[in-house]
């Protein structure tokens, strides 16, 4: 049987062992954190603003039901409905539902994390609705039939001459390797599907509970477009969203575009609050906004790892990642990838299934120290270790951990055990990555260190005779 677990192994293996690929990544990464720093450079003090956004989010996690009533009063005042999905396949009923209701045949839809993680497009494509993605980079990886790379730059691992021929090939365009051109080519399809369109789905970044309205932050605007011509309005978005106050959102946008994608503000920064009100001469008709809980209410109860959700979906924790920036974000086989996905993806879909996610990392901090909202997430990987070890034990790990305590508790067997690896080594030193290598399972991917030519205590025993005082020993 092929598990995730495989899976990620196999794609992991094929993509770091393709160099053009992982040098393509690293280097836009690389782009991305000098204009990330420089940005943070112009902040008075950037620790201290992490602090303050963690401290907001911290609010409005622990206060999580007080907030949502709130919200979501605000929201039905002015006619918006709302549903709360307890699960990814409540919440897809319900928007095929409403699709369907309204005889609607055509879908636009800006980009949307949460509507990726409920699979959304599938769904809505089933009941006979055609769904176009707005995003350029989401529009990309749609024509290519794949999911996004990445939470923030979901084509990042394509050049513009494979996004030049995927689009000679869906939409006969003329080969260019020109950006400006490839955008004008993905905008001319785009305006004609925003015209068609039916129905506008969106996600949101920011969830204000004090004004009731969501906020969305783009680069190109499509999201404004997706939301405005259509007479249906679909908005989903996580619970975990929530915004205690509208002013909140004057540290968080910057703070967002920052860390996200290196930049002081995005460029189009828009706030939604209900249906086209009277005297009002545009709008939709009709704005739902679907809060997906989907088990985020059994993290919210952990509360060691509680403060994962209180993510914004920069994406900086992938762009640090040692181990994104080698096995790419495809590899990850769900919707959340990196450090953040690794922490999340097992409370959202499984610990066993997906423990394998915590144990691919470098456990270098690196996540941590990146994240606007300062998330502990290095050493939220090691506790979802401990938890999938707690749940399941696997027998071999139970015997293996065993005999590490019984050997360090009786000194003489761990001097013993000393010895024999310097018979052991030889062997390996001989049989390098072979079939009798007693070290396989180490060095069929990384070298094994040399040992030591002595202990430490074999050291410090002969430099203590060394500098003894004549006559002491």
């Amino acid at each position: 049987m092929i598990t995730f677990a495989k899976d990620f192994k196999r794609a992991a293996a094929r993509v770091t062992a393709d160099l053009r690929h992982r040098g393509l990544i690293q280097r836009a990464l690389k782009s991305y954190e000098v204009k990330r720093d420089e940005f943070k450079g112009r902040y008075q003090n950037w620790s201290e603003a992490r602090q303050a956004a963690a401290e907001i989010k911290w609010d409005a996690i622990n206060h999580l039901d007080r907030y949502l009533a709130e919200f979501i009063a605000k929201l039905e005042a002015r006619g918006t409905r709302v549903h709360v999905a307890s699960t990814g396949e409540q919440a897809r009923d319900y928007i095929v539902q409403v699709a369907k209701e309204n005889a609607v045949r055509t879908i636009i839809k800006s980009k949307s994390m949460t509507a990726e993680e409920v699979e959304l497009n599938e769904a809505l494509e089933h009941a006979g609705c055609t769904v176009f993605e707005s995003d350029l980079g989401e529009y990309i990886v749609q024509l290519r039939h794949e999911k996004p790379y990445h939470l923030v730059f979901p084509a990042m691992h394509l050049t513009r001459d494979e996004i030049s021929d995927l689009f000679q090939k869906e939409l006969g365009s003329e080969p260019t390797n020109s950006p400006e051109e490839l955008t004008m080519i993905a905008r001319r399809v785009m305006r004609q599907n925003y015209c068609r369109a039916d129905m506008g789905i969106s996600g949101a970044n920011f969830a204000v509970a004090e004004t009731g309205m969501i906020s969305i932050t783009e680069n190109e605007g499509n999201a404004r477009l997706t939301t405005a011509l259509p007479k249906i309005h679909v908005a989903i978005l996580g619970i975990e969203k929530i915004l205690p106050k509208l002013e909140d959102l004057a540290l968080f946008l910057p703070m967002l575009a920052t860390a996200g994608a290196g930049q002081p503000l995005t460029c189009y920064n828009s706030l939604f609050g209900g249906p086209r009100q009277p005297g009002e001469v545009d709008g939709p008709e009709q704005f739902h906004v679907v809060l997906l809980d989907n088990r985020r209410t059994e993290l919210l109860a952990d509360a060691e790892q509680r403060d994962s959700l209180h993510c914004i979906r920069c994406g900086a924790c992938l762009n640090v990642c040692p181990i994104f920036k080698n096995v790419g974000g495809h590899s990850y086989g769900t919707t959340y990838q990196g450090p953040i996905g690794s922490v999340i993806t097992p409370h959202l879909r499984g610990l066993q299934n997906w423990k394998h996610l915590s144990a691919a990392s470098s456990l270098c901090g690196a996540c941590t120290e990146a994240c606007p909202v300062g998330i502990d997430l290095h050493h939220h990987l090691l506790h979802n270790r401990r938890n999938a070890m707690k749940e399941k034990p696997l027998w071999w790990e139970k015997i293996a951990y065993a005999g590490f305590v019984f050997l360090m508790r009786r000194p003489l067997l761990y001097r013993i055990s000393g010895k024999l690896g310097s018979i052991f080594f030889p062997l390996h030193k001989l049989v390098n990555g072979g079939p009798l290598d007693p070290l396989i399972s180490w060095t069929k991917t990384r070298e094994f260190p040399p040992l030591a030519k002595q202990s430490f205590q074999e050291y410090w025993k002969a430099k203590g005779k060394k500098e003894a005082p004549h006559g002491l020993s």
